[in-house]
């Protein structure tokens, strides 16, 4: 049994990656696998983080949070209580860091709606394609609520198509 080897997590043997543009591509992703890490360990802990790297490029790269000062002065100076502008720009900086976490997240929920509705137009474009509407009496349950869907959409854009007209002739005889 122990010439078995597990699947799984195996150790990698640490090298060198000799060709440029593949090291090149593998630092900008661990960079960035780092920096969601970092990004993490705020979010969860409420720490203050900070990371300078220096690229196969010799450019500099750098995550703080919530801003350099910050981290650069909890590091020279534990103890020390933060000033008060200090404290006022790191919590400005929380701040918009949770506004836009949370505009992430409702993008998100936008987004996850709109793939579900572009699924239900891609079937409903399928149930026009075969003809449905021919005999509705065959129709099961899913694609009765499939078909009652598309008709509400095809309602909906037929109403803003009319309301848009309507608008054009009024403003055009203006």
């Amino acid at each position: 049994m122990e010439g078995n080897k597990i699947v799984g997590h195996q150790k990698i043997p640490m090298e060198k990656i000799e060709n440029e543009a593949a090291r090149y591509a593998s630092f900008l992703e661990h960079r960035l696998s780092l920096y969601k890490l970092a990004g993490d360990l705020v979010q969860q802990h409420d720490v203050d983080i900070g990371i300078v790297l220096s690229s196969p490029t010799n450019k500099p790269c750098s995550f703080f949070h919530p801003t350099v000062e910050v981290v650069s002065q909890r590091l020279m100076n534990p103890n020390v209580e933060l000033g008060d502008t200090t404290k006022l720009a790191a919590t400005c900086v929380r701040n918009n860091v949770n506004e836009i976490e949370y505009k992430l997240a409702e993008l998100k929920i936008r987004e996850d709606v709109a793939s579900k509705q572009s699924v239900i137009l891609d079937q409903a474009k399928e149930m026009r394609k075969i003809g449905w509407w021919e005999d509705v009496e065959k129709l099961k349950t899913d694609e009765v609520t499939q078909f009652e869907a598309w008709l509400d959409v095809a309602d909906f854009n037929m109403k803003n198509r009319l309301k848009q007209l309507e608008n054009e002739v009024a403003s055009n005889a203006s």
